[in-house]
């Protein structure tokens, strides 16, 4: 509704509201008057239109609390309030709430007294905004104002109930006109219909129709047409067709509403046929069809699968000089992906782009994209993301994630990456509003070739952005640390290995193979040995190879303990390959005084199937000296019945000898003999004679009289295998 015209007083009080120039000098820095008017001139041309006294007031109320102190500044401002002034505040107020409170301020401050046009005013604005319960007491007030209502008022408030969706309110209110003796005409039961109507209730409508009909009020055209658009709402068509017949025998001619009605209701049930007939009868009454009547057949053609139709109906109508809307285009555009005629959707897309015309339900931007790429038609894919950028439609990621996917599929991974480009530079990905979010299928391919292609960084702040909106794919965490692997940056590759273990994501072999070779490259074994044992607490099997990898590279960087725990979890896992690593790692043990713990590998090793040189070991520990490892290896392998050769024996013990360790050598040669092995050792003589100089006389004298009556066979002995 247009504004009231503002009174001259108003005018001129606003005017004068306005701040002047000031003329006068000032004492320290005066200026000549003719400076300050050319500083402040108003430049040349239309001079701007003076600000209207009601949006004055409608700022205020919008920018300040509704208090006291604002209705004194209001009343200051307006010395005199008239009904064009308080029309045309309710008509600017910024919000149902402003209006409200003015509406009734004014009212209790006696500053104006309401009519009928101020009250209609603030019904419609309560009624818009389903403020029903204020609308409903204002109206039904009205006499106690002095100030009649009239039918209008009470349509306006059966609409508002009907748009809320309270049909009860809506037939309450209509009832209550009655009792209120407010007449009532074709015009409130037109509105009622579209109330009950458009809550299905076509039975109710029925009644009220009869009713209206016993009443003496004659139904129009407008009424059928609301009970023809009721009844196929509701999809009853042998009603809608009964009505039809007794419009027209009432001798009320359809217009092109009514034949626009018709043709849609025929349509819902997908009567095409009937539906033509009537499109040629509504010309041959020479109403024009408009372009409701040629996208209604449209949408009744794409229904049926009859899109050639509709391409026909649009050129007829293009004929005609009758412009599609965008509700034309949007109609045609899923009939024809649905037909795969996609070169004639790209030409209407094309239509629509040059006519500025976006359709509301942006979806359909999802499926020209979704055919144009199964069409093989890349090129036209991109052109529907131009389309929504110049029509102003927010693209999202899953728009992106169609084309990159495709892209992918055609290995033009370039142009794939430059659309990625535009994902991260925009920040498409992460905002809160996209209801459309890319798929595994697009982003998975294109982090892979960016891994592989040395670009792992992007990929991985491509990633995060997903992260960001809950994706936690395994396929491109383990992509991800392969990339990072493979361009020598380990500590990178764990990182993601810690956000996959923290988010409780599973952890790829071949990832931990890649990371492991990784730092072992960088040499950096203690940091390959810590991912050797992340894969085998996620229960992958390394192969020999990574085993052995770990462990040479530990043994070289003299971590031979590390190496040995390494050893262990590859015996326990049944892995028995690098034997020969093995024994270098058991050697390595029992020379840096680590007894203990060699001799608990070779259990493990012998437990396993493993073959253990217990010869070689003794020979290598005698000859450099380490008489107390030797002493206790071969401690450990008679304990066990382990075959240990004659040489081996005698090594050890002269070693003991030459060490001085009179009562080892005694002790381990006894253990020898009780075993019944050889009692020829060439140096006895010497022990027995070194014994008795210590003073172990008695052990001495056991040992030569062992010595006299022994026996060097083998018996009773257990062979050990051969050794590695």
């Amino acid at each position: 509704m247009a504004f009231l015209p503002l009174s001259r007083h108003y005018k001129h009080h606003v005017h004068h509201t306005l701040p002047r120039l000031s003329l006068h000098f000032c004492t320290s820095t005066a200026e000549p008057i003719q400076e300050i008017q050319i500083k402040n001139r108003i430049p040349r041309g239309k001079r701007p239109n003076p600000e209207k006294l009601e949006d004055v007031i409608s700022k205020m109320m919008a920018n300040r609390a509704w208090t006291t102190r604002l209705q004194n500044s209001i009343r200051d401002l307006v010395p005199q309030f008239d009904h064009s002034l308080v029309y045309n505040v309710l008509h600017a107020a910024r919000n149902s709430e402003h209006a409200l409170q003015f509406f009734r301020w004014v009212e209790r401050s006696g500053l104006f007294k309401h009519d009928r046009e101020t009250h209609m005013k603030i019904i419609e604005i309560l009624g818009r905004a389903s403020k029903l319960n204020h609308a409903r007491c204002i109206l039904l007030d009205m006499p106690k104002k002095g100030v009649e209502w009239d039918e209008d008022m009470f349509v306006v408030l059966i609409d508002s109930y009907g748009e809320a969706g309270i049909v009860q309110e809506a037939v309450k209110i209509f009832n209550k006109m009655s009792e209120l003796g407010v007449e009532r005409s074709v015009k409130s039961y037109d509105s009622l219909f579209k109330v009950i109507l458009r809550r299905g209730r076509y039975m109710m409508a029925k009644r009220v129709f009869n009713k209206m009909l016993s009443n003496g009020i004659e139904p129009t055209r407008h009424t059928f047409n609301i009970m023809l658009w009721g009844f196929f709402l509701s999809l009853r068509l042998d009603t809608a067709m009964r009505f039809y017949e007794d419009m027209k025998n009432r001798g009320i001619s359809p217009d092109v509403v009514t034949y626009n009605t018709m043709i849609n209701g025929f349509y819902r049930f997908k009567k095409m046929d009937e539906a033509e007939k009537l499109f040629v009868e509504m010309k041959g009454k020479n109403i024009d069809p408009t372009v409701i009547s040629y996208t209604t057949m449209i949408k009744g053609y794409v229904a049926v699968e009859r899109v050639d139709d509709g391409l026909r109906m649009l050129d007829e109508m293009k004929s005609f000089g009758i412009k599609p809307n965008v509700h034309t285009y949007s109609t045609l555009l899923p009939g024809l992906c649905d037909a795969g005629k996609m070169v004639e959707a790209k030409d209407i897309l094309s239509e629509m782009v040059s006519r500025h015309l976006a359709p509301k339900d942006n979806s359909i931007f999802m499926r020209l994209l979704t055919c144009q790429c199964k069409a093989g038609d890349l090129r036209a894919a991109e052109d529907v993301l131009m389309a929504m950028m110049r029509l102003h439609i927010p693209t999202e990621a899953g728009h992106y994630g169609v084309l990159i996917e495709n892209l992918c599929k055609t290995e033009e991974y370039d142009q794939a990456v430059k659309l990625l480009d535009k994902l991260l530079e925009k920040e498409i990905i992460t905002r809160p509003q996209s209801t459309l979010e890319i798929e595994s299928s697009a982003y998975n391919p294109l982090i892979q070739y960016l891994c592989s292609q040395g670009k792992t960084g992007k990929a991985e702040v491509f990633f995060r952005q997903l992260m960001k909106k809950g994706v936690q794919d395994p396929i491109a965490f383990n992509n991800l640390i392969c990339g990072h692997a493979k361009e020598g940056s380990p500590d990178s590759a764990f990182e993601i290995f810690k956000i996959m273990r923290k988010r409780e994501v599973p952890r790829d072999s071949e990832a931990y193979k890649l990371l492991i070779e990784s730092y072992l490259r960088k040499g950096e074994p203690a940091d390959a040995k810590t991912a050797l044992d992340g894969m085998l607490e996620d229960g992958h099997v390394p192969d020999s190879l990574v085993f052995r990898s770990v462990m040479d590279s530990l043994f070289e960087d003299g971590r031979v303990q590390t190496a040995s725990r390494v050893m262990q979890s590859m015996v326990e896992k049944g892995v028995k390959e690098n034997t020969d690593l093995v024994a270098k790692i058991l050697e390595a043990l029992l020379m840096r005084g680590h007894v203990g713990e060699a001799l608990g590998r070779i259990e493990l090793l012998m437990h396993n199937g493993f073959d253990v040189n217990f010869d070689h070991l003794l020979s290598v520990l005698s000859e450099k000296g380490k008489t107390i490892a030797a002493l206790k290896l071969l401690d450990f392998a008679l304990e066990r019945d382990f075959t240990v050769e004659f040489k081996s024996y005698d090594k050890a013990l002269d070693a003991l000898l030459a060490a001085g360790k009179t009562l080892n050598a005694y002790s381990i040669l006894c253990k020898i003999m009780e075993k019944g092995g050889a009692t020829d050792w060439s140096s006895s003589n010497d022990l027995i004679k070194s014994l008795n100089q210590e003073g172990n006389t008695k052990q001495a004298d056991i040992l030569s009289r062992m010595i006299k009556g022994g026996d060097k066979s083998l018996k009773g002995k257990k062979q050990a295998s051969s050794a590695v």
